[in-house]
């Protein structure tokens, strides 16, 4: 199959990350796909930062990812979902929820993740998390190395009964990501996109965030300071002074275009990040 067997909006997407004969579905195919997503497209939050939130059909979403816009787990699963479908995979969407807390056992519905039947084996596959894995993991018990260490174990529900699954790994904030083995359809994560994209108190409205997951690590920009970690361990931050440092970073180790965003959008988005950068620095000195 050639890209001029799909419809133009998925021809893009399958343009953008590089993948010009994605095949018959198949488990290297799959695994192709997920890598390929993931080395071009970043996980970001921009436009929730300057308050123009996308909504997150999938189609929608297709079209911004192919326009070369990233987005956070509804927009990037959601059209990588979209994507497998078109390509003739057997997809399953699931609700799921992050956590900071390695204990945590509940499944907030702020994370959609998916998994995939393909070659007579079910995968867990997540382009959303932003320092998740390279590739997709066999949906079983067990440990893998994909430059950072992943585990997934059965979650739990009342009285024994299993509610699903989690994904542990040893990289970034969140340790945690627990999801339901029951599927789920975009309405039900409508809701949490409207509080995430649009509260005050949202993690998503007050701090931004830019990640990339490459084959030898990953690429975070949080706020004003950039960051990277491979299996070396994480290297030493560097702080973006100025806003011409700042867009540079998003467009050239991120692959964001930047055509969407005009001077004033431009000015607002680094005023807002580096005011919250000065209130984290005083908090800091504060500390």
């Amino acid at each position: 199959m050639t890209l001029g067997t799909y419809t133009d909006v998925f021809a893009g997407y399958l343009r953008r990350i590089g993948v010009t004969e994605p095949g018959a579905p198949s488990k290297e195919g799959l695994f192709a796909l997920q890598r390929a997503h993931l080395e071009r497209v970043p996980f970001e939050n921009t436009e929730i930062q300057i308050g123009r939130p996308p909504g997150i059909d999938p189609l929608l979403s297709v079209r911004r990812l192919a326009a070369g816009r990233g987005g956070y787990c509804f927009h990037l699963n959601g059209a990588f979902a979209a994507l497998l479908e078109e390509l003739g995979y057997d997809v399953t969407r699931h609700l799921g929820g992050v956590y900071a807390d390695p204990a945590a056992r509940g499944v907030s519905g702020d994370h959609l993740t998916l998994t995939v039947r393909v070659d007579g084996a079910t995968w867990f596959v997540d382009v959303g998390l932003g320092n998740g894995p390279l590739e997709p993991l066999p949906l079983r018990e067990g440990s893998w190395t994909q430059t950072f260490g992943y585990s997934l174990e059965r979650l739990a529900g009342a009285a024994g009964a299993e509610a699903g699954w989690t994904l542990r790994t040893d990289d970034g904030p969140f340790p945690v990501m627990n999801f339901r083995s029951a599927p789920a359809a975009m309405a039900d994560f409508e809701a949490e996109h409207l509080r995430l994209s649009t509260a005050d108190d949202s993690p998503f409205r007050q701090s931004f965030v830019m990640l990339r997951r490459g084959g030898r690590g990953v690429d975070r920009l949080m706020g004003r300071m950039l960051f990277r970690a491979d299996a070396g361990g994480a290297v030493e931050p560097r702080e973006l002074t100025t806003p011409e440092e700042f867009h540079a970073a998003m467009a050239e180790v991120f692959g964001r275009e930047l055509d969407d965003l005009g001077p004033e959008d431009r000015a607002a988005l680094w005023d807002r990040v580096d005011r919250a950068h000065r209130a984290w620095v005083a908090s800091r000195a504060d500390g």
